[in-house]
């Protein structure tokens, strides 16, 4: 099996055999899609990492858009991350923290004076365990608090782009009208997983994520929260890239 390459496109670039490609990698895990639904939320998207294969297929994406907003008199701009998922046969494959770890260094880099947050919300645990692989610091956590100015940007960011779905006394995105869910075996919690604390924490949070429910999540872009884990990540693409 060959490795996936990741780019980053802008949404109204992509030609429509492409978004065909992402709808029915969408349709694989995903029960409840609808074309015209998924089309309208690409559009609200800015940007999207794609991974293709070697042949040039998409086995991967996930869709991207920068939200700016003021708490208590400090701008700050955060990254929201949408639809993402990855074929099955490429679990496990970094490409996509490497395509977006090198996005992150870019933004940083880019607004040197500015609060960089990254908005993300979890429908699967798959997505929340991105965190506490790659990143020191972020909320919610099941061994720390959020700070008061970190909920409240969550609350603002909860609310700017879910303000009838969000619940900030929950930190859960419930939606009531039908929306897309997991299929089943795509991200079951079983009880060995649920012996991982973060696991753990994400099911407690989001008990409904098999119905839909997302868990709304922040974490703070910059170099200082970045493990060294990411580091390594980020660096091996760069290498790989100038082969």
């Amino acid at each position: 099996m060959d490795q996936l390459k990741g780019r980053i496109l802008e949404t109204d670039a992509l030609a429509d055999y492409q978004k065909n490609q992402l709808f029915e990698l969408m349709s694989m895990y995903f029960d409840g899609m609808v074309r015209d639904n998924f089309d309208k939320d690409l559009e609200d998207k800015s940007l999207v990492i794609i991974l293709e294969d070697s042949h040039g297929k998409i086995q991967g994406f996930s869709t991207i858009m920068l939200l700016d907003e003021i708490v208590e008199g400090i701008p700050i701009k955060a990254v929201f991350s949408g639809d993402t998922i990855i074929h099955k046969n490429y679990w496990g494959e970094r490409e996509l923290m490497r395509t977006f770890g090198q996005f992150i260094l870019s933004l940083i880099q880019r607004y040197p004076q500015t609060k960089l947050y990254w908005f993300l919300i979890s429908m699967g645990y798959k997505t929340y365990r991105f965190l506490p692989v790659f990143f020191k610091e972020f909320y919610p956590r099941y061994n720390k608090p959020t700070p008061e100015f970190e909920k409240r940007v969550l609350d603002a960011l909860g609310h700017k782009k879910y303000p009838l779905e969000y619940d900030s006394q929950t930190g859960v995105i419930h939606f009531t009208k039908s929306k897309e869910y997991l299929k089943p075996g795509v991200a079951d919690i079983t009880d060995e997983r649920l012996k991982n604390p973060h696991i753990r924490f994400f099911l407690h949070q989001n008990p409904l994520y098999i119905k839909g429910d997302e868990l709304a999540c922040l974490t703070e872009l910059s170099k200082g929260n970045l493990k060294s884990t990411a580091y390594r990540v980020i660096t091996l693409q760069k290498k790989e890239g100038t082969k």
